[in-house]
């Protein structure tokens, strides 16, 4: 727990990545359309999550303005090795990936269900595109056989949904899930949804 901990301080107190996004939002902000701050929120999971279990190959789907991109990016630069592939099917996303940052993400634009066949050996699969349940479903069904042996999977829709619970059932992995609670702000929080390979989990215990 400790050294989970000591991550979320690492990114919180990151001084260098949080001017990088400031300068990206107010370059591309307009009128209203935009945040004029970024909150990383259940990100720090992500980024405790890289951090922790080293990954080599990441896969997030849903880039958005790409701050969990950058997230997860700071998080392999520090590792000192991985790369990212995030999938998105609308070319005006990712506006905050660039800097140090992007020598590590390739971003792939298109429908999900077709980049993620082309993608093999995952450690880290993030689930953070469209979040209705049967979306949820056909890319988990479509990474499973992708998957490296001990991959984590990961999805942002499990406060709203109960798919990557019962798809751990359905292949024997661990479903856990984490609850996010935002601090006087009225966005009530969602949550992380973790499926961890069962044999993965005994050998760490």
């Amino acid at each position: 727990m400790q050294e989970i901990e000591q991550y979320f301080l690492e990114l919180e107190s990151n001084v260098h990545l949080k001017q990088h996004i400031a300068t990206q939002l107010r370059a591309s902000r307009r009128g209203n359309e935009i945040d004029r701050q970024a909150f990383f929120g259940r990100r720090l999971g992500w980024y405790a999550i890289v951090r922790a279990t080293k990954p080599n190959v990441v896969v997030e789907t849903g880039t958005e303005k790409g701050l969990g991109s950058l997230v997860i990016a700071e998080a392999l630069l520090r590792n000192g090795k991985g790369e990212l592939v995030t999938i998105d099917i609308e070319p005006q996303s990712g506006l905050l990936i660039g800097g140090d940052w992007a020598r590590v993400i390739e971003r792939a634009i298109g429908d999900s269900l077709v980049a993620l066949s082309t993608i093999n050996n995952i450690d880290l699969f993030i689930h953070d595109s469209d979040h209705s349940a049967d979306h949820e479903l056909r890319e988990l069904d479509s990474v499973t056989s992708h998957l490296s042996a001990t991959a984590i999977v990961l999805s942002d829709n499990s406060h709203a949904t109960s798919v990557l619970a019962e798809w751990s059932l359905r292949s024997n992995r661990q479903f856990l899930f984490f609850a996010e609670k935002p601090l006087n702000h009225w966005y009530p929080g969602a949550g992380i949804g973790v499926s961890i390979e069962t044999v993965a989990l005994v050998q760490q215990q």
